[in-house]
């Protein structure tokens, strides 16, 4: 399955009638009833979905089934990463003084080993034992980080800012992640304007390697969006039992 363009991230890089996609003014008033906890708490969501997906390929041992997951896995941390470092992360240092930069950086500093893993993780085979390991130590990573930003980061941020910025930076957060790079780029500086800039550049080419990638095929997302209705993670209980490990 391939992206519809090269250069306009749609919700899924796979082709698809226009009718299963909003109009603009559709989705813009959907987009601005959600606050930017909402939006990332979504992403999140999403990557532990596509993990789960994985996990249960990787149980039936369908190798093609976990190269499709990962890839889809890949493609949302890639995007989501981006558009935090973008649109989240200066809001954080504009609104939260000292604390806003400390945490920035705190968070930028964990993206950045994210995708050094992420880009190692495309040369390992799927379905090997170290490709699983890899991911797993991924995935752990992930769990820490979103469960700092659901727990503190955010609802700092929209403490500072009030509901109806958090919902302009929600949509300008979605809106940007339909035009930054799909998969990890570790060089790339992780604060804007070089990541803009060098973002920009990448992501067309990034767009031509998905045509050929394979994502999970529209009746497996379809399932996984069916599971996502009803998948709610709690960061706190998350941290505690993190904790007692």
């Amino acid at each position: 399955m391939i992206p519809r363009s090269i250069f306009i991230s749609l919700p899924r890089p796979r082709p698809s009638s226009t009718a299963r996609f909003p109009s603009t003014q559709l989705f813009r008033r959907a987009m601005s009833q959600k606050s930017l906890f909402q939006s990332i708490k979504e992403d999140h969501e999403e990557m532990y979905e596509y993990h789960d997906q994985y996990e249960r390929a990787r149980a039936r041992g369908d190798t093609d089934a976990q190269t499709r997951w990962v890839r889809q896995l890949t493609w949302e941390i890639a995007r989501h990463a981006v558009g935090e470092e973008l649109v989240v992360y200066p809001l954080m240092e504009k609104h939260l003084g000292a604390t806003g930069v400390q945490l920035a950086d705190h968070d930028r500093a964990e993206h950045q080993q994210v995708k050094e893993r992420l880009y190692a993780l495309e040369g390992l085979a799927p379905g090997s034992p170290a490709h699983h390991a890899a991911l797993a130590e991924i995935m752990r990573a992930l769990h820490h980080h979103n469960d700092d930003e659901e727990i503190k980061d955010l609802p700092l941020l929209e403490r500072a800012i009030g509901q109806d910025a958090s919902r302009d930076a929600a949509l300008s957060f979605k809106k940007t992640k339909k035009l930054v790079p799909t998969r990890a780029h570790p060089s790339i500086p992780n604060k804007p304007p070089a990541e803009t800039l060098l973002g920009l550049l990448e992501a067309p080419i990034d767009k031509i390697k998905d045509w050929f990638a394979t994502f999970p095929e529209e009746e497996e997302m379809k399932g996984a969006k069916e599971e996502l209705k009803t998948r709610d993670h709690d960061a706190a209980a998350g941290r505690a039992a993190e904790n007692r490990l």
